[in-house]
C-alpha cells in the first residue's frame, strides 16, 4: 500500500535539494562491495564506519546552528548500582553492521563472514560507533504520522504500508507505532505478533527509496517502527534482493535506529514549524556489539 504523493511537497519545506557532491548511484556497486573479492568501499578494505565517515568535523559544526535553546539536567550525587541484562533489539535500539548481513551470499558490510564474529571482539562491533563519538549530525523529522491526520489518511502501523520520501541528513520517520502502541490493551500487547493482517508500515524498500538514501548520502535512518522499512521485509511486495536491512547495513555501512518514541520530537517541531535539529547518539562501547540502545537526544 503506497501513499499520495502529495507527501513529497511537504518534504520540499524542510529539507535542503539534492547535494550535487553526492557519489553517483552507479558507483554504489552493492554487489560487488558485499560479495565480490574485488569489493570497493569508499573508504578502504579496513574500515568499519563507511556512511558515518561523512560526519566530518565540517558537518558537525554545521549541524550546531540548529540549536537555538538548550536544557541541562543536573543529577544529583546520591548513588546506586545496577547490574542489568538487555536484549538489545527488544526496545529503543541502534542497529549495528553484524546485526544483518547480504542474504544471498550470507556476508556483512565490507565482505565480513559470520564465523568472524565473536562475543566480545571480532569486526563491525556496535563499540566501534561509540569509539568514534557515536552518530552526530544534523536529524530531519519526517512526520508523516500527524501529515497523515489532517489528511484524514488512516494507515495503521501495524499493518503493512508504504512511505515514499525525499532528501535528508540523519533522517526520521515517524509513522504512529508508539503512540497508537500506548492504545492497544492489554490483550491487544498480547497478540500483536499473531496480528491478521500483520506487517508494519514504513519507508517503501525498493531501488528508487535506495538510490535515494545512497544519492542523498543519509547518515543513518530512523523511525519509531519497529523496522525502518515496510515490513516484513521479506513480504511478496517486494523483490528478495531490494531490502533496506541488508542494503543500508551489509551494503553501505548505514546504521539503522528503530522504535524511537519521536512523539514528544514532533510536537516540539510542530510547536516550533522546525523539523531540523542537532541530533546525537551514543551507543553502548559493547566490543563486538550487534546492537545497543541509541542513547539519543535531539537539541534545539
Amino acid at each position: 500500500m503506497g501513499i499520495n504523493n502529495d507527501l513529497l511537497a511537504v518534504l520540499n519545506i524542510i529539507l535542503d535539494e539534492l547535494s550535487s557532491s553526492s557519489p553517483a548511484w552507479s558507483t554504489s556497486r552493492l554487489g560487488v562491495r558485499v560479495h565480490s573479492s574485488v569489493h570497493l568501499p569508499l573508504w578502504g578494505e579496513q574500515d568499519e564506519l563507511e556512511m558515518l565517515n561523512l560526519t566530518t568535523l565540517e558537518i558537525i559544526s554545521a549541524a550546531v546552528h540548529c540549536t537555538r535553546r538548550s536544557t541541562i539536567n543536573k543529577v544529583p550525587m546520591a548513588m546506586n548500582d545496577d547490574a542489568i541484562y538487555i536484549n538489545t533489539q527488544s526496545s529503543t535500539q541502534g542497529d549495528g553492521f553484524r546485526h544483518y548481513g547480504y542474504q544471498g551470499v550470507r556476508k556483512f558490510y565490507n565482505g565480513h563472514r559470520q564465523e568472524e564474529f565473536t562475543p566480545g571482539s571480532g569486526p563491525l562491533g556496535i563499540n566501534i560507533f561509540a569509539q568514534m563519538g557515536g552518530i552526530t549530525g544534523r536529524g530531519v523529522l519526517l512526520d508523516w504520522y500527524t501529515w497523515a491526520e489532517n489528511n484524514n489518511i488512516h494507515l495503521s502501523p501495524f499493518e503493512t504500508g508504504a512511505i515514499k520520501t525525499r532528501p535528508g541528513d540523519i533522517f526520521f520517520i515517524r509513522v504512529g507505532f508508539v503512540v497508537e502502541y500506548d492504545l492497544l490493551t492489554s490483550v491487544q500487547r498480547e497478540n500483536l505478533a499473531n496480528r491478521q493482517p500483520g506487517g508494519l508500515l514504513g519507508l517503501e524498500a525498493t531501488k528508487e527509496s535506495l538510490r535515494w538514501l545512497w544519492e542523498n548520502q543519509i547518515v543513518a535512518i530512523t523511525s519509531d517502527a519497529a523496522a525502518f522499512e515496510r515490513g516484513p521485509a521479506t513480504g511478496p511486495y517486494n523483490d528478495p534482493d531490494v531490502s533496506i536491512h541488508q542494503w543500508c547495513l551489509a551494503g553501505w555501512g548505514m546504521p539503522i535506529d528503530e522504535l524511537f518514541d519521536l512523539d514528544k520530537l514532533a510536537n516540539h517541531c510542530q510547536k516550533h514549524q522546525k523539523w531540523t535539529f542537532f541530533m546525537q547518539s551514543m551507543p553502548l562501547k559493547i566490543p563486538g556489539g550487534v546492537a545497543s540502545p541509541a542513547n539519543a537526544v535531539a537539541i534545539f
